[in-house]
């Protein structure tokens, strides 16, 4: 069977072994997209075909313990006892062959031996200190050569993952080396040659910018990295952090699609019980995400509906709830964003309630809005009853990536009580409710997708407009669509057709006859991609949606 197509690029390492200088770069590709347990495989591959190839032992290091998407705090007790001995069998096997490397060679060896305490401890940020520094030093000494460049961008934003700037500032974070990666790494853009088709430069670069106020610096890094990796889906899907945030929804849907093309040539081969399933849940996510902003139903579904048949089995799933169970209900998301009522009502609710913990309050929310978009408000009082019961009974282990189930669930009860307030006639407690949910989602930690799958502000802003307080709504939608400066970059949602027809209302409304031509041009564009009228931001403006 052909090997994966992973691209072009190759890093010479000391080897007589052409077998294994093959794997070798096929386990570094592997590394760089964050596919670690095929990283170690192919690393493994590369000491069969040279049992003397300490580069490869080096690999097996590199690809143990933490990393950016699964920090040692994290990992569970076996998995860091695992990744410490593994990581530090290599490092003893690789210093004992470096008699004869070149320096370079030599001095990543020493460096990833810093990286690892001699036994699993509580806290290894000094041991990641200690490799950033010690890959500071190489970098130093090789500033032009592109792997050591992005392994020592990587041990930087190691140190403090998914914490590299402030959002409320827009500055750098306290105790992060966000200044001097962004440094290091766009230096290599500019001054080393092949920086721009190096999958690990390209993909740490988006990850460090992500999260900044100017995602769009890595706009061109994206669709660069996008075509380099063909069976690495992840790589594949790494441009679309940057798009989303820059209201490019149509390449959100697409790249995640030909990622999700990619990584079933992974499932069919290795199944689904492995780590690597929680990046093939990642690209169905973005891709939900994305139609979903699109006003686009149907590939929103089929990538829910995908997500879930594609999970690992049940026993597998009941080891690994924690990574797994909250991708479950994410149809749920789907069914609220298009107002589909007798939808939400028709699905059968799960009997295992301890292992479906998210997917049971979730559900239980989506039934409350249901019920109360349907005029049945003494059955979505009761449902929020059980919503209640369902949200203290999620264990506060149960994560959506950075967010725990639990803090997302706070912003869904905020929004269910106000839409559930506003359906009952009591619009001062429905506002209250929604403002609130508005601020528990701007607050969630950083994620992409965010924590919370349809925007608060277009739920608070429909039923404004509903009310008449049109200058209120307006404020709303402009603050959604990054049109004022009072919303971090992170949680604003460009051009999306939903905020686009609310704020084109509200000038409307108010006679704003410039403006509004300009906001009704972006709208049409929008409007020409979506496969449903658009006639509310939130289907809980009733009367206009119908």
């Amino acid at each position: 069977m052909t090997y994966y197509d992973l691209g072009r690029y190759s890093r010479r390492i000391t080897t007589a072994s052409e077998d294994a200088q093959r794997w070798f770069d096929r386990g570094l590709i592997w590394l760089y997209g964050y596919n670690h347990e095929a990283a170690i495989a192919c690393f493994r591959e590369a000491l069969a075909a040279d049992p003397g190839c300490a580069m490869a032992h080096w690999g097996i290091a590199a690809a143990s313990g933490p990393n950016y998407n699964q920090p040692w705090g994290e990992m569970e007790p076996e998995e860091r006892e695992e990744a410490v001995a593994t990581a530090r069998a290599a490092v003893v096997a690789a210093q004992a062959l470096t008699g004869g490397l070149p320096p370079v060679e030599r001095a990543l060896i020493d460096a990833v031996a810093r990286r690892f305490p001699d036994a699993p401890v509580e806290d290894i940020g000094p041991w990641l200190d200690a490799y950033a520094d010690a890959m500071r030093e190489v970098y130093a000494a090789h500033p032009g050569d592109p792997d050591v460049t992005a392994l020592f961008a990587e041990a930087m934003m190691n140190r403090t993952p998914w914490q590299l700037w402030d959002l409320s500032t827009g500055r750098p974070a306290e105790g992060a080396d966000t200044a001097e990666a962004r440094d290091v790494l766009e230096r290599a853009f500019d001054r080393v040659p092949g920086a721009w088709d190096h999958p690990g430069l390209l993909h740490f670069y988006i990850h460090l910018m992500e999260m900044s106020p100017t995602p769009e610096a890595a706009l061109r890094h994206g669709d660069r990295l996008t075509a380099l990796v063909p069976d690495g889906g992840h790589l594949i899907h790494m441009a679309t952090h940057i798009d989303v945030l820059c209201g490019d929804y149509q390449n959100v849907v697409a790249r995640n699609a030909k990622a999700i093309e990619a990584d079933r040539k992974w499932l069919e081969r290795e199944g689904a019980d492995n780590f690597y399933t929680v990046y093939r849940c990642h690209d169905y996510h973005f891709a939900i995400y994305g139609a979903m902003f699109l006003g686009q139903p149907a590939p929103a579904l089929e990538a829910a509906e995908e997500l879930v048949a594609t999970l690992p089995g049940e026993d597998t799933l009941r080891q690994m709830a924690d990574w797994f169970e909250s991708f479950v209900p994410m149809k749920m998301h789907v069914l609220v964003r298009f107002g589909m009522w007798d939808e939400i009502l028709a699905a059968d609710l799960p009997k295992d309630t301890a292992l479906y913990a998210m997917t049971t309050a979730l559900m239980r929310y989506a039934r409350t809005v249901a019920l109360a978009n349907k005029g049945e408000i003494e059955s979505a009082e009761a449902e929020a009853r059980d919503f209640d019961a369902a949200h203290a009974a999620v264990p506060d282990s149960r994560m959506l990536f950075n967010n725990t189930c639990q803090d997302i669930l706070k912003v869904a009860e905020a929004m269910m009580r106000g839409e559930l307030a506003y359906k009952k006639g009591d619009a001062d407690a429905a506002f209250a409710h929604l403002r609130r949910s508005v601020e528990l989602d701007d607050s969630l930690p950083y994620d992409e997708p965010w924590g919370w799958m349809q925007p608060t502000r277009h739920a608070l802003g429909a039923l404004l407009l509903d009310a008449g307080r049109y200058d209120e709504a307006e404020a709303v939608y402009r603050a959604d669509l990054g049109l004022d400066d009072t919303l971090a970059r992170a949680c604003q949602h460009p051009a999306n057709v939903w905020s686009l027809h609310g704020l084109h209302e509200c000038l409307t409304r108010r006679g704003e006859t410039v403006e509004a031509l300009h906001v009704g041009r972006l709208l049409e564009r929008a409007v020409a991609r979506a496969d449903v009228p658009i006639r509310a931001s939130c289907y809980c403006r009733s009367r206009a949606a119908a």
